[in-house]
């Protein structure tokens, strides 16, 4: 079966109405269908539109970044860091592991020599609201399909 790829152009709010990311002003967003490149919430409506088409989509968190989880927020010794951790601030992010695919973490607190890390989502626990407008719809090229991810509007640019 063939797959789609799909351009679009969204506004992003939280629930008290306020813009987290917007396409506008910029290229709109290419996904390949199925390939995890947005969230599963917002991918089951687009794919369902027309291009031209508008609309309003609630995404819950369950089908966006997942809930919050207590055990992704960890307490990290300050002397584990470079520098012993001198230079930290909140909001610098690091991987905590060796795989580079687990989620970054970001520095939330310090408590005495300690530094709290927190790995969740910012979005984690958070229903989003979209306004999304579908630009285009078109068959997947063989290079995306093989690639498992859209390559932009016309399906030819890549840089690897």
């Amino acid at each position: 079966m063939s797959k789609q790829v799909f351009s679009f152009h969204y506004t992003l709010k939280d629930g008290q109405g306020n813009t987290i990311d917007t396409s506008s002003g910029s290229e709109p967003l290419a996904f390949l269908e199925g390939s995890g490149q947005i969230i599963p919430g917002l991918e089951k409506k687009v794919i369902q539109m027309a291009p031209g088409e508008k609309a309003k989509v609630e995404v819950k968190s369950e089908e966006a970044y997942g809930q919050r989880q207590d055990n992704l927020v960890v307490k990290v010794a300050k002397k584990q860091f470079p520098e012993n951790g001198d230079n930290l601030n909140i909001g610098d992010l690091f991987q905590l592991n060796e795989d580079r695919h687990s989620p970054p973490f970001e520095v939330k607190a310090f408590e005495g020599d300690d530094v709290i890390m927190d790995g969740n989502h910012p979005l984690a626990g958070v229903d989003l609201f979209f306004d999304i407008e579908l630009v285009s719809k078109r068959e997947a090229t063989e290079s995306e399909l093989s690639h498992g991810h859209a390559h932009g509007g016309d399906g030819h640019s890549h840089d690897h």
